[in-house]
């Protein structure tokens, strides 16, 4: 408090005992008791109302510590209970928190963690991952600018998330506790497999796989792929004390449409004390994509086998070529090639307009384009009789499907009769026709697609000279293709439009967070964002049924499943205003990452200790940890000084003392006949 604020203090006493004494005692004919009581009560009510006009503050100073911040993070991953440590961690956190010099020097956070990251939470050792990453992001949070120790109860087998070696904070020195058995155990791992969720009927898919030794002996293993309780892959690895890793890259026949469920296998003569990581489930989806293809031409040509070559060259299509007066039944075939139609073709596109089966017109000398005006709407044809050779210019723009620029132009030019070709709709071009580099204005290459018919024009005989001159610049006939497959899969594809889009895998492992994303298109086909979605969800094994509501998400809707049992499971998705429906299925396989290790990762451990100044700690040295971090300086408390003005009286009350005052002066004043 202030020198003027005690001398305003002072008047404003005297000023109150001034009017107190003029008011009661010194005008008083006598001064009895009853005077005295209310010369007392004015000098309350005007000291009071002055100390309100004054308002004198208070400075009290006082000292505050700040601990430094101890943070104890354990591992709550089920693989702290398969190295059987989970009693032993416990132990060890009971110890921290109950020291007593510990908790008068640092405060003390406990934390857990598994994939997600806790504060308080018991631990039940039931996590599904193991994320030490996220541990250093969320303490980065916690405890910014602040050097502090962090003591990390774990094994160091990190399931998922980025290496945590270089993730803490320079501020943080880390004492990584290694939790489990780490006496070095014979032990084969399957440490990881790769492969493709999907893969083609009759084609062959890789498998990778990377294999694992723990032990000092040479060995010899066998490593085999099992389907449906046969072997069809096997073969002998040897490891020895230099080679403790080996990579397998395998070729599997997809020779069943479908999910195929294979299960790999690591064995040796020697017994394993985990031979859970011996064996890894997986699947593949084989999808048939084989689509029949009709080559329909009246004339002999030898772009008719090139064309035949080079469809067929991926397994999932057959050709078959036909004259038109073959023709029987059209509805088994998937794309029509109509190779230069002529009068004899107007069957064929009769009988198409009901079908409406995509084509893929090809024209040259032969062609009569008078048919063709008649037959389609997507191009104007007004030609001569007269021959031109007209060479490729690739169209940069094109977006109907990925196609790169094969040298189009170093192509032999293709023969159609010379004309104008005029484009009556939308087309998407991919190629240009030119005339000694000089630009005409046609079309070599050129799509339509209309709702859900898609057709493509080819303006130009020869094309079987393309294929050969691209073996000639490649020493292949792969490019070449590969350019006509992506245009046999874009036509054979009908992409008709649906109200309800679901979107979702055909097999998961267990513990994996799963997700079914849905997107509802009102009756224009725009985004619904009020839709009503639901899903009812049956696991097939066990005949359980469980209803479930879609939540609102980017762009969609979406629903997502935790702790799915090992099975197969139906589901059906429905949207309640307008009774759409889509019926699905996968499977989750029966796969623990977290039941893969069979000793703590104790040299990850070493190098996040290095990296962050810390150290190394085995369960047996819990009493050295603890006298380092008692002894060292870094982390002393904080002690701060802090000053803090607070009012002499509250102004609540004062205004209540001078209510009280003033009310009892007004009452003994009349009470007593002063009024």
């Amino acid at each position: 408090m202030t020198t003027s604020t005690v001398l305003l203090i002072i008047l404003s006493v005297i000023i109150s005992g001034a009017v107190a004494f003029y008011q009661y005692l010194f005008k008083a004919d006598n001064q009895n008791k009853t005077n005295w009581l209310l010369a007392f009560l004015r000098f309350i009510s005007v000291f009071s109302l002055l100390l309100l006009l004054i308002n004198p503050v208070i400075s009290r100073k006082s000292i505050e510590t700040n601990k430094i911040p101890l943070a104890i993070v354990a591992d709550n991953s089920s693989s702290i209970s398969e190295l059987k440590a989970n009693t032993l961690e416990k132990e060890l956190i009971e110890k921290f928190n109950s020291n007593k010099e510990l908790k008068d020097k640092f405060e003390i956070q406990n934390y857990s963690f598994d994939e997600d990251f806790y504060s308080g939470k018991p631990l039940d050792f039931k996590g599904n991952h193991s994320n030490i990453d996220n541990v250093a992001s969320n303490l980065k949070q916690l405890n910014k600018n602040t050097f502090y120790p962090i003591v990390l109860l774990t094994d160091g087998n990190q399931t998922i998330g980025n290496d945590y070696v270089y993730s803490f904070q320079e501020t943080a020195t880390v004492y990584p506790v290694v939790l489990g058995d780490t006496t070095t155990t014979f032990d084969l791992k399957i440490n990881q497999l790769n492969a493709n969720k999907y893969a083609f009927l009759k084609n062959k898919f890789p498998v990778e796989v990377f294999l694992q030794y723990n032990g000092n002996k040479p060995i010899s293993t066998n490593f085999s792929i099992e389907k449906g309780g046969k072997k069809i892959s096997s073969q002998t690895i040897n490891f020895d004390k230099k080679n403790k890793v080996q990579s397998l890259q395998i070729l599997l026949e997809a020779d069943r449409v479908g999910i195929q469920k294979y299960k790999a296998i690591l064995s040796s003569s020697i017994k394993e004390k985990n031979t859970y990581n011996n064996v890894k489930n997986f699947a593949v989806e084989v999808i048939d994509q084989r689509k029949e293809i009709a080559i329909i031409s009246d004339i002999s040509h030898p772009d008719l086998g090139a064309l035949k070559r080079a469809i067929e060259s991926n397994a999932q299509r057959k050709v078959t070529i036909l004259k038109t007066k073959e023709i029987s039944n059209l509805n088994k075939f998937n794309l029509l090639v109509l190779y230069q139609p002529n009068a004899a073709f107007r069957k064929v596109f009769d009988a198409n307009k009901n079908l409406r089966i995509n084509t893929f017109i090809i024209t040259g000398m032969a062609t009569d384009f008078n048919l063709l005006n008649q037959m389609q709407s997507d191009l104007d044809f007004k030609m001569t009789n007269k021959k031109e050779d007209f060479t490729s210019s690739f169209v940069t723009g094109f977006n109907l499907f990925a196609q790169n620029d094969i040298q189009f132009e170093q192509f032999p030019p293709l023969e159609n009769p010379f004309g104008k070709i005029t484009e009556k709709g939308s087309l998407n071009t991919l190629l240009t026709a030119t005339v000694n580099g000089i630009e005409v204005g046609n079309p070599i290459l050129t799509f339509s697609e209309k709702g859900n018919n898609r057709n493509a024009y080819l303006l130009g005989e020869n094309s079987w000279k393309w294929r050969m001159e691209s073996f000639v610049m490649n020493q292949s006939y792969e490019k070449y293709d590969q350019f006509i497959d992506k245009i046999i899969q874009y036509l054979s594809t009908n992409s008709a439009k649906k109200s309800l889009l679901v979107e979702h895998e055909s097999f998961y492992n267990s513990g994996e967070t799963i997700e079914i994303f849905a997107q509802f298109f009102n009756k224009s086909f725009e985004l619904e964002e009020n839709a009503n979605l639901s899903i009812n969800l049956t696991n097939k094994n066990t005949k359980s049924t469980k209803n479930y509501n879609f939540s609102k998400a980017n762009n969609g809707y979406q629903v997502i499943f935790d702790g799915l049992e090992p099975g197969n499971y139906a589901f059906q998705v429905k949207e309640a205003s307008s009774n759409a429906i889509y019926n699905g299925t996968f499977e989750v396989l029966d796969f623990d990452v977290e039941k893969q290790f069979v000793n703590p990762d104790v040299s990850k451990l070493q190098q996040l200790a290095n990296q962050n100044k810390g150290e190394v700690i085995h369960p047996n040295q819990m009493d050295k940890l603890i006298q380092l971090l008692l002894k060292k300086d870094t982390y002393l408390p904080i002690e701060k000084s802090l000053v803090k003005n607070s009012p002499l009286i509250d102004w609540i009350n004062l205004l209540i003392i001078l209510a009280i005052s003033l009310a009892s002066e007004w009452f003994i004043r009349k009470y007593n006949g002063l009024l």
